[in-house]
């Protein structure tokens, strides 16, 4: 079976208020990945968490992102922010208003699509519309066999998932044959608020760059070097190798990430730390940074600022006082947003 899960043209996503807040040509926002401290053996890591989030929203940051990681693997010493990342968002979604709520990202491999799209379509709507699913085929091989599913299949596996996730959101009752699971007659529900939810391919989650030019609605990946400007500059080759395989030559928004320690002095330089891992600067570097992806056609970056020796809400308030203002939110459409 021909297999189609061609990403939507940014048009569709005109009233989507995720999307909007967070992406536009020529433009870079800002967001925050959680958890704001990592989980070190005590749940107290996450107090106060969703108070700072929900300063995030006062403050205009464009988003808050969450990460799907269901079993924590001492291996790689981060159990991410331990909640189950669908109950965390609705939590969150009912403690903030204008924060695009983004997955760092669903693990579409590990869990079937008709859960994924009613866990996805039910946030999208007590949110009003504020859900951007950035996915993932899943890095941690040591979770697949507790879901009995080979990690050697994951990348097909992910493809199909797409499709099966993206027919389920579709207006009317569905009619699915595939290796996935088979639909008649029944439909899903409750559907988007503005009628599809973007879909954004982290890495290359097992595809090949064609294939997400053509399926993805955005492109999160992993930054090249960020001390230099040459790291920037090879991440400017990759957008730009990516968006020729888009077909229709439309926009389709590009987001990076970086681990952040960010210090008290303002003119300290850009300098890897952790093997690289951490990019430890003042708000100065910083600043040329975001600036330098800008120009290279990220239109969003997603800060982590877990591995930082600063208390947190020290930290978001300079970014919100300091940085923001360079790299404003965008403003969403309006919407009437039923309390339910």
């Amino acid at each position: 079976m021909a297999i189609d899960t061609s990403g939507a043209s940014s048009h569709a996503f005109t009233h989507h208020r995720g999307y909007r807040r967070m992406f536009a040509p020529g433009a870079l926002t800002l967001g925050i990945y959680l958890p704001l401290r990592f989980y070190q053996g005590d749940m107290q890591a996450l107090a106060g968490q969703a108070e700072l989030v929900a300063a995030m929203d006062r403050q205009g940051f464009a988003a808050a992102w969450v990460r799907d990681i269901p079993l924590f693997d001492p291996r790689f010493g981060d159990a991410g922010q331990l909640f189950d990342p669908w109950t965390y968002l609705a939590y969150l979604a009912a403690r903030t208003d204008s924060l695009a709520l983004a997955t760092g990202s669903a693990i579409f491999t590990l869990r079937h699509p008709v859960d994924l799209a009613k866990a996805a379509a039910s946030i999208d709507q007590l949110s009003g519309g504020r859900l951007v699913l950035g996915t993932a085929s899943g890095d941690r091989a040591g979770e697949f066999p507790a879901y009995g599913v080979p990690h050697a299949t994951r990348g097909v596996r992910y493809a199909q998932a797409v499709h099966m996730f993206r027919q389920l959101l579709q207006e009317g009752a569905a009619s699915i044959s595939g290796p996935l699971g088979m639909l008649e007659g029944l439909e899903l529900l409750p559907k988007p608020v503005a009628g599809a939810i973007p879909l954004v391919v982290t890495s290359s989650s097992g595809q090949p760059l064609e294939w997400i030019g053509r399926h993805a609605d955005g492109w999160l990946t992993y930054p090249e070097a960020t001390d230099t400007p040459d790291g920037p500059r090879r991440l400017a080759d990759k957008i730009r190798a990516w968006r020729a395989c888009i077909p229709d030559g439309g926009f389709r928004p590009h987001m990076c990430n970086e681990w952040l320690d960010l210090v008290d002095d303002p003119d300290y330089p850009r300098t890897p730390v952790r093997s690289g891992y951490v990019l430890c600067t003042g708000r100065k570097g910083l600043i040329d940074l975001l600036g330098e992806w800008r120009e290279a056609g990220v239109n969003h970056a997603a800060l982590g600022i877990q591995h930082g020796r600063r208390p947190a809400a020290e930290v978001l308030q300079e970014l919100a006082q300091e940085v923001l203002p360079h790299f404003p939110s965008h403003a969403a459409p309006a919407r009437a947003v039923p309390r339910w």
